[in-house]
C-alpha cells in the first residue's frame, strides 16, 4: 500500500506541484501509453524505485526510451520528481501504488521493452519468504507484459535471496538467464548504482545481478 512516511518540506512541494507532471494516478482502466508519453517509444518498467536518483539517470542516459516507475513510499516519489526535474527529463512517469496491481490493471499486454527489479524486499525470515514478489505468479505477470525479446532485469544483496532468484527462475519456462554477475558493487548490469546497494555493501554484502530474456512460445 501506499505509504506517507517523514517527507521533507521540498519533497511534500514536489508532489504538490511536480505531480501533474510527472504523477499518473492508479486506476483499472488500461493506459494509454503512446498518449501518455506523447510518442511510440521502448517503454521501461521499474518496480519499487526507492529515491529514484537512478531512475532518473537511466531515463537521462536514454532519451530514446521511455520509462514508468512505480513506488508506494511517498517521500521517494518527491525525491524521484526533484531529481527528475533537476534533470530535465522528459520521457519519465511515477505511478504511486502497488506494483501487481498497476501490472495487472493498467498495463497492456506486450507494452514493455524491459523491466526493471532492484533490490526488493528480501524477506530475510524463512516464514516471510512467501511474501518475497520474486515468485511463478509474478513472472508470469512479467512475462506477459514484456514483447517479444522483451528481458527482466533483477539485483539483489542478499545472499540468499540470490539463492531464491536462481531457483524460481531456473524451475520458470518463461525465461533465460542470459547474464549473471555476483560482484562488489563493481560490476552493475546495464544500471546505475542504487541507494539501496550502497547501504548493503556498508553491511558487507556482495551483489549479484541478473539479465533473463523472455522466452517467446
Amino acid at each position: 500500500m501506499r505509504r506517507a512516511g517523514r517527507m521533507t518540506a521540498s519533497q511534500q512541494k514536489a508532489l504538490a506541484e511536480l505531480w501533474p507532471e510527472y504523477g499518473v494516478e492508479y486506476s483499472a482502466a488500461r493506459l494509454d501509453l503512446d498518449a501518455l508519453f506523447g510518442r511510440h517509444a521502448p517503454r521501461v518498467l521499474e518496480i519499487g524505485f526507492g529515491n529514484g536518483d537512478s531512475l532518473v539517470q537511466l531515463a537521462s542516459d536514454d532519451p530514446a526510451s521511455d520509462f514508468l516507475g512505480i513506488e508506494v513510499h511517498d517521500p521517494g516519489i518527491g525525491h524521484c520528481m526533484i531529481a527528475a526535474r533537476s534533470a530535465a527529463v522528459s520521457n519519465l512517469k511515477l505511478i504511486g501504488h502497488d506494483a501487481i496491481d498497476v501490472m495487472e490493471q493498467q498495463l497492456a499486454h506486450a507494452c514493455l521493452a524491459r523491466i526493471n527489479l532492484y533490490f526488493p524486499d528480501p524477506w530475510p525470515k524463512k516464514r516471510h519468504h512467501k511474501r518475497r514478489i520474486v515468485q511463478p505468479a509474478f513472472l508470469e505477470l512479467c512475462a506477459g507484459r514484456l514483447e517479444p525479446g522483451g528481458s527482466l532485469h533483477i539485483a539483489t544483496d542478499w545472499a540468499n535471496y540470490a539463492e531464491h532468484i536462481d531457483a524460481v527462475l531456473a524451475e520458470s519456462p518463461l525465461f533465460d538467464c542470459a547474464e549473471r554477475r555476483e560482484h562488489a558493487g563493481d560490476r552493475p548490469l546495464q544500471r546505475p548504482p542504487t541507494k539501496f546497494e550502497r547501504r548493503g555493501l556498508r553491511k558487507g554484502h556482495r551483489i549479484w545481478d541478473w539479465r533473463f530474456e523472455k522466452i517467446d512460445l
